[in-house]
């Protein structure tokens, strides 16, 4: 008994040792998926790959260690060895990776092939770590008691794990990686580990390991009348508490799926809302889990109580989904009016509280409550949290596939939230009906007291599901600005939900079209938008010295690659599109724009994320250009790295011409100048061309070439008076540009008029995706006139980049003189 209590006392110790395996573990998630997505891709598919194996190796830890470590084995010095492997493994993913990274590249692709290499990939760098993270928690249960007080501790150890992760995902997204590189917040997590393996050590040294729970109990007989294994719920069968926890997984990571998904729109997709949200949900569960162990102690039937946190799931997420689709885009909020970005990442934990916390808590609780459910005497604790936290797991690991790559594609978010409702309503009938209706409840009034809950329970979440609605087709359109756009959007022509992204077109009462991705307009038939896809697409093809073949990444509304299309000398069109119902909506809705782009012969739409394609493709390019595209969408980042930029140039044959878009509004200068110094690292020569709004700047495009860029004026000029040319100039024309004067008029600065600029620009790599944090930071602003004017003032105009006649070398310096940003 004495080595028992000694060993008791050191439970809260452990606690803390929890709270920092899980603020590690979340640092190592965070980094992992970020390298890794650079790797095998950051499509729908690509991410289920990774979450899969990320989970199926917690869930086989979970599962097999208790079965190939033996019992006398000493736990907290199993648990020493578990952090040290994480920690290893850690680090040296971080030179493995590139590795991995250079084989999958070689021997990558499409369909089966590529579906399989990418596990593969993910099995080998995320296996190993995760199946020590999953191991852990079971070989430190062996440390207490199958007791009401035990069994309560494990849960306590599980919301410690939690609480841990919460900070971790705050730690990485709003500091670590912000400040720092993915090697330091590497470094910083095995630091933990090794702390945390230390201490575990020196607490096995200072306290004796206790007895094997039964030997205690066969000679104590007030512990054993204490043990849970008496109580009524222990003599019924374990296998619907094991389908109950399975399928609570389900519904808690398929509701993460789908209500991040959501949130990502009314709070807008950058890294920091990402954290934000996962916070919240890890935030939740903590706090169940807590509760939930509490609970645990005193309890007599702790089934009731798991059945019944099920069914008070379905009431959760009815809330939830109420309040994402229907309250939250309707509260009165402006962000244009207040430019302080930690003010509103402030009020976007609010709003993710309120509307997300209830069911994570019901899910949290549900952990300890079936441990207390199952547990028998004498029975290993590690065996007993490994098979329940692998049923969790499992059920989880089909809840996050599930929903991201089939159940909201396929039905749309408002019947996969049904769904969850449903699943939840039956995970606890399966375990209320045997305890209110079986042999438990002997007396016959008990029992139609016991159907008649369960009946008026069942009725009131058959109402509770028939009320959840669709996503609103405003949310998806305008996202966190759908409150001002309330009443004055114009008529919603069509809302989507696809596998990657939801996807709407409308049209305001002037006619213009927008089309939105993401929670904001990408692409418009407004003339400033109309005018920078152009120039983007004719840009191009017209620098490039033989621009047969080309890429576009993103399709967009299609006016970038239909602009491309027109040109007489390409042949080939590539679209790399990371959605695919993309194409289908602007064939559909853009077609007078894009010049019916996607039904073109000379076109191919390749479904799969832009990076993953390029670095898999065996295929060159004479000109490689992109659609407009957010840097402050998490992921989107990926595509403005210097390596990013290597790569392209790799596809690049001889004269080929790389062309990306660099927005002005909605950033801030630290990001503008990030984009644009880590462009002109991979391209020397590069050119800035501004497209501007009402005088004002509004974005821009850069062009590079690897070898020196030459414009001749009036070859320029002759090219656009061909015959065969007539659809390009009309095109520009559309646009106000009437010449080709016009056009490179457009002139902004180069990479040598840019160096003082430049000078303090954060280079975005692919270690540390730097933009991604910057243009995070400021998504609300709206300076980009001040940003354009800076930039105009290091302007000269560039004698060696214009040859041609005298008299339009002339024509084209007055021009820029007279365009916004005034003398050169």
């Amino acid at each position: 008994m004495a080595q028992r209590q000694a060993a008791m006392q050191w439970l809260p110790a452990l606690l803390v040792l929890f709270i920092g395996s899980g603020l590690a573990a979340l640092i190592y998630e965070i980094v992992w998926f970020q390298l890794l997505q650079l790797v095998v891709g950051s499509s729908a598919v690509s991410v289920g790959v990774l979450l899969g194996t990320f989970m199926g190796g917690m869930c086989l830890g979970s599962l097999l260690l208790p079965r190939i470590v033996s019992i006398r084995h000493h736990p907290l010095r199993v648990y020493a060895v578990l952090e040290l492997a994480i920690a290893i493994f850690g680090v040296l993913l971080l030179f493995v990776m590139p590795l991995v990274g250079r084989v999958y590249t070689a021997w990558g692709g499409y369909g089966l092939t590529g579906f399989l290499l990418r596990g593969l990939v993910a099995a080998v760098c995320l296996l190993p770590p995760t199946f020590a993270m999953g191991a852990t928690l079971p070989a430190v249960a062996r440390w207490v008691e199958t007791t009401p007080r035990g069994v309560s501790w494990l849960g306590f150890f599980y919301a410690g794990n939690i609480a841990g992760a919460v900070f971790g995902s705050l730690f990485a997204g709003f500091y670590l990686l912000r400040m720092h590189d993915t090697a330091t917040a590497t470094y910083v997590a095995a630091g933990i580990n090794v702390v945390v393996a230390a201490l575990a050590v020196a607490i096995a040294s200072a306290a004796d390991r206790a007895e094997p729970v039964d030997i205690e109990f066969q000679s104590n007989p007030e512990r054993r009348r204490e043990a849970l294994w008496s109580r009524p719920d222990t003599t019924e069968g374990a296998w619907p508490v094991y389908v109950t926890i399975a399928l609570s997984g389900f519904c808690a990571l398929a509701g993460e799926v789908i209500w991040t998904r959501q949130l990502a729109l009314l709070l807008g997709a950058t890294v920091y809302t990402f954290s934000i949200i996962l916070a919240v949900f890890l935030l939740g569960l903590g706090i169940g889990s807590t509760l939930g162990s509490i609970m645990a102690r005193g309890l007599e039937r702790p089934r009731l109580a798991l059945g019944w946190c099920q069914m008070l799931i379905v009431a959760a997420i009815a809330w939830t989904a109420y309040m994402l689709n229907e309250s939250l885009p309707a509260w009165p909020i402006d962000f244009s009016l207040v430019s302080d970005t930690w003010s509103n990442f402030q009020l976007d934990l609010v709003r993710a509280l309120w509307a997300v916390l209830p069911a994570p808590i019901l899910w949290g609780a549900s952990f300890p409550l079936a441990l207390a459910a199952v547990v028998k005497q004498g029975q290993d604790p590690g065996r007993l949290v490994g098979g329940v936290y692998a049923a969790n797991t499992v059920g989880a690991i089909v809840g996050a596939l599930g929903a991201s790559l089939l159940l909201v594609a396929w039905i749309g978010s408002r019947h996969a939230q049904q769904a969850m409702m449903l699943v939840s309503a039956l995970a606890g009938i399966l375990v209320l009906a045997p305890s209110m209706l079986g042999a438990a409840s002997s007396r016959p009034a008990l029992r139609w007291i016991g159907a008649a809950s369960l009946l008026a329970a069942a009725a009131l979440g058959g109402m509770l599901i028939q009320s959840v609605s669709s996503v609103p087709g405003l949310l998806v359109a305008y996202g966190r600005f759908a409150p001002t756009w309330r009443g004055v959007a114009g008529e919603i022509l069509y809302l989507g939900e696809g596998l990657n992204s939801s996807v709407a077109v409308s049209r305001s009462s002037s006619g213009v079209l927008n089309y939105h991705n993401a929670g904001k307009v990408q692409a418009s038939s407004e003339p400033q938008d109309m005018r920078l896809q152009r120039m983007l697409g004719h840009l191009t093809t017209l620098m490039a010295r033989d621009p047969r073949s080309v890429l576009v990444i993103g399709c967009g509304a299609g006016v970038t690659a239909g602009a491309v299309s027109i040109d007489p000398k390409v042949e080939h069109v590539t679209i790399a599109e990371i959605e695919p119902l993309v194409p289908q909506v602007v064939s559909t809705y853009f077609g007078a724009q894009n010049f019916d782009v996607i039904r073109n012969p000379k076109v191919k739409v390749h479904l799969d994320d832009a990076r993953h394609y390029l670095v898999t493709t065996k295929e060159k390019f004479d000109a490689i250009t992109s659609d407009p595209l957010d840097p402050w969408v998490k992921g989107a980042a990926a595509l403005y790295t210097r390596e990013f930029f290597e790569i392209a140039k790799q596809h690049l044959n001889p004269g080929g011409v790389v062309t990306i878009f660099v927005q002005l509004y909605s950033s801030s200068p630290e990001a503008v100048k990030s984009e644009v110094a880590t462009f002109f690292e991979a391209f020397p020569n590069g050119i800035i061309w501004g497209n501007t709004h009402q005088g004002k700047g509004y974005d821009t495009v850069l062009l590079g070439q690897v070898e020196p860029t030459r414009i001749d004026l009036d070859e320029m000029e002759a090219r656009l008076g061909r015959p065969e040319y007539a659809p390009m100039a009309q095109s520009l024309r559309e646009v106000g540009v009437m010449s080709a004067v016009d056009l490179f008029s457009t002139y902004a600065a180069r990479a040598s008029d840019l160096q003082e600029w430049l000078r303090d620009a954060a280079i975005n790599r692919d270690r540390d995706l730097r933009l991604e944090y910057l243009a995070g930071m400021g998504v609300n602003l709206f300076q980009s006139e001040g940003i354009y004017n800076d930039m105009l003032r290091y302007r000269r105009f560039p004698e060696d980049l214009f040859t041609g006649s005298e008299g339009r070398k002339r024509a084209l310096r007055e021009a820029i003189e007279r365009a916004p940003g005034g003398e050169l």
